[in-house]
């Protein structure tokens, strides 16, 4: 007996927020206790409907009551602990805010198993227990617990809702039968949740018969976007090894022509010089002779000239001699020539086959899909069947090539070689 009254004892002074001893206890204007930061947290979240109220009795209170201490509460409550009270584990039978409370329980109400939809009431596992086995009640229907159960009620008239109107798609309880709903096409809830799950059904079947399609689709596209990353990264390491090529080879003829052009500077430039040497040399000669006959047409001694003269004389040399004859100052300018015409070859053949390998770039197979619209009627649901997975459009061959300025590609002339 001890120990129950004990256990009394601990119950009442609990919080049925947290379910364990009062920390802080407030006394809301109800007359219900708790602890002060579980009814300020419970609140706040009550903040947002704007309606606060009492977790236990549900009575709501405007404006939002002023918390203070219970200063009697909390000192019972620290003379029961220094007496042995402990606090208990949160027993989690105990209906929290969140949770659907049976409607049988007085008091402290425990969590609700089960709402009976002929009932409308929810009933903790004690109270259920009449539902099993009393044979009236076994034929309710019993559902996990809802805080609904109210929308099962007819606004009208009161009543139980258990009849579908089709021609307002609404449902309604007896009484509007013959009330505002006269002659309309009427059936049971259970009658049309019946076709209505067939419907379902079917839709769920569809919807997952895409699914699987999509997931195909994803796994095509998949794979195909791997091939394009292995293929467009084989092609990039097998261009460069071709563009490569292609510049050490014009880098190998550059340099040929620049030692042909340096070899043919050398023997030019070695004739020029071997010519120039034997034109100085015969300059010297030439102005030796001319000091002679200067020398010679200065001498006043008549007997001495004409002596002298057959020897001064006997130069055969003519001033227009020379082998020397005068060119255009091209020299190597037509190599340039011939050089700026292989640029010109070579950007033509760049511009002209660019563009072809740009061509070629962008040309993709597209997959695209056939869309079809999903059916309405329940008629119409049942014959649908969905589309058929990717169609691919055009071939290897024929491909379908993007015009659009994001996939627009030009190939910029190159620089002077």
């Amino acid at each position: 007996m001890a120990q129950k009254g004990v256990q009394l004892n601990r119950e009442s002074f609990s919080c049925s927020i947290c379910l364990d001893l009062l920390k802080d206890p407030v006394t809301i204007p109800c007359g219900h206790s708790y602890c002060m930061k579980c009814i300020e947290d419970f609140w706040d979240e009550e903040d947002k409907r704007k309606i606060p109220s009492c977790p236990e009795c549900r009575k709501t209170f405007t404006p939002r009551p002023v918390l203070v201490k219970n200063i009697m509460l909390a000192t019972l409550v620290e003379q029961l602990k220094m007496s042995g009270l402990q606090a208990s584990p949160a027993d989690h039978s105990y209906a929290g805010p969140e949770d659907v409370a049976c409607d049988v329980c007085t008091g402290r109400k425990l969590k609700a198993r089960k709402s009976c939809l002929i009932c409308l009431v929810s009933y903790c596992e004690k109270h259920l227990q009449p539902h099993y086995d009393v044979a009236q009640l076994k034929k309710h229907q019993l559902v996990e617990p809802s805080k609904k159960l109210h929308e099962n009620i007819c606004s009208r008239h009161d009543e139980v809702m258990k009849m579908f109107c089709r021609t307002d798609q609404q449902i309604i309880c007896y009484v509007c039968t013959v009330d505002e709903h006269k002659g309309h096409n009427i059936v049971s809830a259970a009658l049309e949740r019946s076709e209505k799950q067939k419907e379902l059904q079917v839709k769920q079947e569809n919807i997952q018969q895409r699914i699987q399609d999509r997931e195909k689709d994803v796994k095509l596209l998949q794979q195909e976007l791997e091939a394009i990353n292995v293929s467009a990264d084989k092609t990039v390491e097998d261009s460069e090894k071709i563009f490569t090529q292609l510049i050490q080879l014009i880098q190998k003829r550059s340099s040929e022509v620049k030692q042909q052009i340096r070899s043919q500077q050398e023997t030019e430039a070695s004739r020029v010089k071997e010519l120039q040497e034997k034109l100085e040399q015969e300059i010297a000669e030439l102005k030796r002779k001319e000091a002679e006959l200067k020398q010679l047409s200065d001498t006043e001694d008549h007997n001495q000239f004409l002596h002298n003269y057959p020897s001064v004389s006997a130069f055969s040399g003519s001033p227009h001699s020379s082998s020397t004859r005068a060119h255009p100052l091209r020299y190597f300018e037509d190599v340039t020539a011939a050089v700026s015409e292989l640029r010109d070859k070579l950007q033509d053949i760049l511009r002209d086959t660019g563009t072809n390998i740009f061509l070629k770039v962008t040309e993709v197979d597209v997959l695209v899909s056939e869309p079809e619209p999903e059916p309405e009627t329940s008629a119409a649901l049942r014959g649908y069947r969905p589309p058929r997975p990717h169609k691919r459009i055009g071939s290897r061959k024929t491909v379908q090539r993007f015009s659009s300025p994001r996939h627009a590609l030009s190939f910029d002339e190159p620089e002077d070689l």
